[in-house]
């Protein structure tokens, strides 16, 4: 079974579970081994299992080669409390698994994941003010014209002057949108714009949109600071002052202005483990529970770089602003940290990159249920944060126009026209579009010249007139028209079809009178004497 790439979708991590597991179970090397005194068949040591699920997973695009031989043990871990293993008496659960040479085996069948099924969620629908309420004290003077009946073919026409009717209509002031108008207005786009970059049908399977609260995305885009940090109203909910210094001093080591330089070794490791056990014991990750299945869903996106940063920049919009607020700072120290040289290691036996990943992935992105890929899932969105936080946590600015285009649209003083099946709100569509010009020359050239070919055949065929008039005629075009007239009459001929000549035949010349003898003069009567 070759490993394939899952993208983004309803139940990925399930999806993924259950994809490691069959590739785990048909590929992993089964052979007999020997445990005091007695033969085991079908069965594999604990750290065979760590060596070939370790290079599974590295290999995997799903995962790539950040997984750390840490957390392919923590896998197999889940792997034997959820009986996807078993150790070689049965036992399953409640042991714990170590890379040793414990021996362990499948069991019969193998316990897939089943696809939850979430209850379907009813669409928001956002109800929008009474657009067609008049403002207080404005008047609407109707227009006393011909009024007709409008409907949506006659939608073009309705503006024409050369129709020579103009609809009845009236002046539409509308209520001034309030602070909750403006907040389901950003609520509904922003999801909708999540959904499009997701490729998906629905986000009810993977997000529950009534928990996507309103007003924290209104304040995540606009309450900000200069560096784009949120700012909260709340300020019990800021990160502790002693947490901040802790994280100033590593983040601008060893410039730091607001500590003095430490006097003995090891005090940067003191204090990366203070901040470490703060953001350890928070209950719920800063990607919140219920945003699991999306930002999980986003990592399907990884291979179009562009689409993953506009689709994590989306779901962060919809964090509370002080998950959004800590989420910016932590990630901006753990880049800080990663490529700072100057800072002394944190650690022995990992790199930098790694302890960062390790510390805190698991506090960024983390699932309710224990059955589940979520540390190598958090691993790999952890490790994409770092390297593109700047961009990741900026407010997306297009769909930020695109809402406030949309607001100030709707505020604006419409035209209602009678009898109309819609009203002028809508943007107006787009008669025409650029073209070139040689090919606006030849439309002109055709579209001048087709009403006047049309005339040309009409004298040419018409039986009615007789042949002199119509030549009469034809001659008054070809004067007037001559390209028109040269296309339809290319040659004499092609003109002459129209007036066949008639036959007319001469009488037969008489040879024998020609041949008479001459007669002489013969002197008449009337010339006699």
């Amino acid at each position: 079974m070759e490993p394939r790439l899952v993208g983004p979708g309803p139940y990925r991590a399930t999806r993924l579970w259950n994809e490691i597991i069959e590739l785990f179970r048909s590929g992993m090397p089964l052979r007999k081994h020997r445990c005091r005194f007695k033969s085991y068949e079908h069965c594999f040591k604990a750290s065979e299992a760590v060596d070939w699920l370790h290079e599974l997973l590295g290999c995997n695009q799903n995962f790539g080669p950040e997984v750390t031989r840490n957390q392919t043990v923590k896998l197999l871990k889940k792997f034997l409390k959820n009986h996807v293993i078993e150790d070689i008496k049965g036992r399953w659960g409640k042991e714990d698994f170590q890379d040793d040479g414990h021996l362990y085996r499948f069991p019969p069948s193998s316990p897939l994941k089943p696809y939850p099924k979430k209850p379907s969620c009813t669409k928001e629908v956002i109800k929008f003010p009474d657009w067609n309420e008049p403002k207080a004290g404005s008047s609407q003077e109707h227009i006393l014209v011909k009024s007709v009946t409008m409907n949506s073919e006659m939608w073009y026409k309705r503006h024409s002057i050369a129709i020579g009717e103009v609809p009845a209509c009236k002046l539409l002031y509308r209520r001034e949108l309030t602070q909750a108008n403006i907040e389901e207005i950003w609520k509904s786009m922003t999801l909708s714009r999540l959904q499009k970059i997701l490729g998906l049908d629905s986000l009810d399977e993977v997000l529950d949109t009534k928990l996507v609260n309103s007003k924290h995305i209104v304040q995540n885009a606009y309450n900000v600071n200069r560096q784009g940090i949120v700012i909260l109203e709340d300020k019990s909910k800021e990160l502790p002052h002693w947490i901040l210094s802790a994280m100033k001093c590593l983040a601008n080591w060893p410039s730091c202005s607001d500590l003095k330089q430490p006097t003995y070794s090891g005090f940067e490791r003191d204090v990366f483990k203070t901040i470490a056990d703060y953001f350890g014991q928070m209950k719920e990750p800063l990607l919140t529970f219920h945003l699991f299945d999306v930002f999980v869903s986003v990592l399907g996106l990884l291979q179009k770089h562009c689409k993953v940063v506009e689709a994590l920049q989306t779901s962060c919009l919809l964090l509370p602003p002080e998950n959004r607020k800590k989420l910016q700072l932590l990630v901006r120290m753990m880049a800080r940290i990663s490529f700072n040289k100057d800072l002394p290691p944190l650690s022995e036996s990992v790199r930098t990159r790694t302890l960062m990943v390790q510390a805190f992935s698991r506090c960024i992105l983390c699932s309710k249920d224990e059955m589940d890929l979520d540390e190598l899932l958090a691993a790999k969105l952890v490790s994409f944060l770092m390297d593109n936080y700047q961009e990741i946590l900026n407010i997306p600015s297009s769909l930020k126009a695109s809402i406030e285009e949309h607001v100030v649209h709707l505020q604006r003083v419409q035209i209602k026209y009678a009898g109309a099946d819609t009203d002028a709100t809508f943007p107006a569509p787009s008669f025409c579009h650029q073209i070139s010009t040689d090919e606006f020359e030849s439309q002109r050239v055709n579209v001048s010249q087709e009403p006047l070919a049309a005339l040309l055949e009409e004298i040419a065929m018409n039986k009615e007139i007789s042949a002199k008039d119509k030549k009469k005629k034809l001659k008054q075009f070809q004067k007037s028209y001559p390209e028109v007239y040269r296309i339809r009459f290319p040659t004499p001929e092609a003109e002459a079809v129209l007036f066949p000549e008639k036959n007319k035949q001469k009488p037969p010349i008489l040879m024998w009178a020609l041949k008479k003898p001459f007669q002489p003069f013969h002197r008449t009567r009337s010339f006699r004497m």
